[in-house]
């Protein structure tokens, strides 16, 4: 198949507008008309993943963090990044990231960890803002139903765990056409008056274009009066991190030991216990200090992540456990997140999980 059916799939569910503003997700690396019949899936983009997609013959890497997070001035190999962008154009292999867009779906990393860990009821920690538009337009009553269909079907009107939510209410509209227009009731140079349905819907800002197709293509009038509003509404469905709860509470010391057992963790570096049972978990895959004040206010009893400095472990202050796992360890099972995520797409491609240890952290135990 096209690179670009894999990539569009990826980005239905994980659009690119949501990832954060420092990141570099999205096809780094290929054309995306080229052809593809198997790719490789890996949480880093090393030289060794490079080699194992060429001896394997995988025509695209689908990795988690992106080998290019700033420009590049020069490709002269001197470092690990130029050379692994030279050998992947080399090879006609292209390198595809899915980070923080993936990290910030309900569906994605966070989402993963926490059902490793047994954590249930889950919710985004920080919710996105800003992500969100209204739409309001008139249509004549006859076609608002049509008109209705085709947002919906467009991706507008859902929220939360509801689909095709609108409001409406009746009203009456009027117009003139000049001697140019060609009205769909009506008579140019007569001012007419219509019943109309004022229908309002909520949608991703990311699909705005393809919304507003669907409105013009569906909407009977020869001029289509819309008008567009930016919402500051939190996406309760996009964000970083997750918080939940244990099914049964249990004492920090034995939940620290379930965490090690079930992320594979080496070792996990935690503040002193607080002496109270764990049951509300907040985890964030990779380096998640940033979210400490919202694990608190949620009432979390710990913290779960990654790549805590010293100082920044005093900030618990008594009122929470941070556990950090590592960030390898925290978000290594996101290669079996999308490696399940592609073949249930398409079952007849190939993927293959890399069979490299990228963590590039190593441990003297």
């Amino acid at each position: 198949m096209k690179l670009s059916a894999l990539t569009d799939y990826l980005e239905s569910l994980a659009p690119l507008a949501y990832q954060e503003d420092y990141d570099n997700c999205g096809l780094i690396v290929g054309n995306p008309g080229q052809e593809i019949y198997q790719a490789l899936v890996s949480l880093d983009c090393t030289e060794a993943v490079v080699d194992e997609a060429i001896a394997t013959n995988c025509q695209v890497i689908v990795s988690h963090h992106p080998i290019v997070f700033k420009g590049l001035k020069k490709f002269n190999g001197k470092t690990y990044v130029e050379r692994v962008v030279e050998k992947a154009i080399r090879n006609n292999i292209a390198i595809y990231a899915i980070h923080t867009n993936l990290d910030n779906i309900n569906t994605g990393v966070n989402a993963r960890i926490c059902e490793t860990l047994g954590v249930k009821n889950t919710r985004i920690l920080s919710p996105k803002q800003n992500l969100l538009k209204k739409l309001v337009t008139y249509v004549p009553t006859a076609q608002a139903e049509q008109v209705r269909n085709a947002l919906f079907h467009a991706g507008a009107g859902n929220i939360g765990n509801y689909s095709e939510a609108s409001f409406n209410a009746e009203g009456t509209g009027t117009f003139k056409g000049n001697e140019y227009s060609d009205p769909y009731v009506g008579e140019p140079g007569i001012r007419h008056t219509e019943e109309e349905i004022r229908i309002e819907v909520i949608y991703p800002a990311n699909l705005e274009s393809k919304i507003l197709m669907a409105l013009v293509l569906a909407h009977p009038y020869e001029e289509v009066a819309y008008d567009l509003y930016h919402l500051t509404n939190p996406n309760q469905q996009v964000g970083s991190g997750m918080i939940g709860e244990l099914d049964i509470a249990v004492n920090e010391e034995a939940f620290l030991g379930l965490v090690k057992e079930k992320m594979q963790a080496h070792v996990i570096r935690h503040t002193a216990f607080t002496n109270k049972h764990i049951k509300k978990v907040a985890v964030c895959g990779g380096a998640g200090g940033f979210l400490l004040k919202q694990a608190i206010a949620a009432g979390a009893d710990i913290f779960i992540t990654a790549d805590y400095k010293y100082h920044e472990f005093f900030d618990a202050e008594g009122k929470i456990l941070i556990a950090d796992i590592g960030h390898f360890e925290s978000e290594q099972f996101t290669q079996q997140l999308l490696v399940e995520i592609i073949r249930k797409k398409f079952s007849t491609f190939a993927v293959r999980l890399t069979e490299i240890n990228t963590n590039p952290v190593k441990y003297y135990i």
